[in-house]
């Protein structure tokens, strides 16, 4: 009877309210989607909510990013498992394969970048970081057209992240991550660099295709 009571109750309530646990949030509340200073991209920041048991949060909203009129759909997630000083970058995937990314830390912490490579932007070549990190929960969406990369801040860094198409090896890109005229700033000597992206090119003779 009871089981039946709680469903009638949740069933009824206004569709912006959700039932949690013993209470209710407000749907506008679950998560925090702020713009960048780059055009596309959001650093998300969830509600968390906390006791003594350990926490819980929302960590992707079809129905969120709808409200921004960003209508998504991924067809997989990847995870990686890196020490601290591990660089992985500046990777893309040309256009028909091009792919938004939704990424996260579940463990540990990096500082996470992105390149704009869109020709038309205005901000064509710059780039955007921002920390993530199993403490401050951030989220942050990249769409297609922008180079990514990520360097470990501490061992054993779990990253996590939503593709919004598939892997597709021809279609493969990669920027160095030490380019000169790109000049970001990773917080960090000396990283530990695959021999594939030791191999990247420059940007000065890049010619983007998105």
């Amino acid at each position: 009877m009871f089981a039946k009571l709680q469903l009638l109750f949740v069933l009824t309530l206004k569709k912006e309210s959700i039932f949690f646990i013993f209470g209710f949030y407000n749907k506008k509340y679950l998560m925090d989607i702020i713009k960048a200073s780059i055009k596309g991209l959001l650093v998300i920041k969830p509600k968390v909510f906390e006791d003594d048991r350990g926490h819980f949060f929302e960590s992707w909203s079809k129905e969120s990013f709808q409200d921004i009129d960003l209508d998504l759909d991924f067809f997989q997630d990847n995870q990686s498992l890196s020490k601290k000083g591990v660089l992985r970058g500046l990777h893309f995937q040309n256009p028909p394969f091009e792919q938004g990314k939704l990424v996260r830390v579940i463990k540990g912490a990096v500082i996470d970048v992105a390149v704009d490579i869109r020709k038309k932007s205005d901000t064509y070549g710059q780039y955007f970081s921002v920390r993530l990190s199993e403490k401050n929960k951030k989220i942050f969406w990249i769409p297609a057209g922008f180079a990514h990369g990520f360097v470990a801040l501490e061992d054993e860094t779990i990253f996590t992240y939503k593709c919004t198409g598939v892997y597709n090896k021809d279609s493969e890109g990669t920027l160095k991550w030490n380019d000169k005229d790109l000049n970001i700033d990773w917080g960090i000597k000396n990283p530990l660099v695959s021999e594939k992206d030791m191999m990247g090119g420059d940007f000065i003779s890049f010619e983007s295709n998105f």
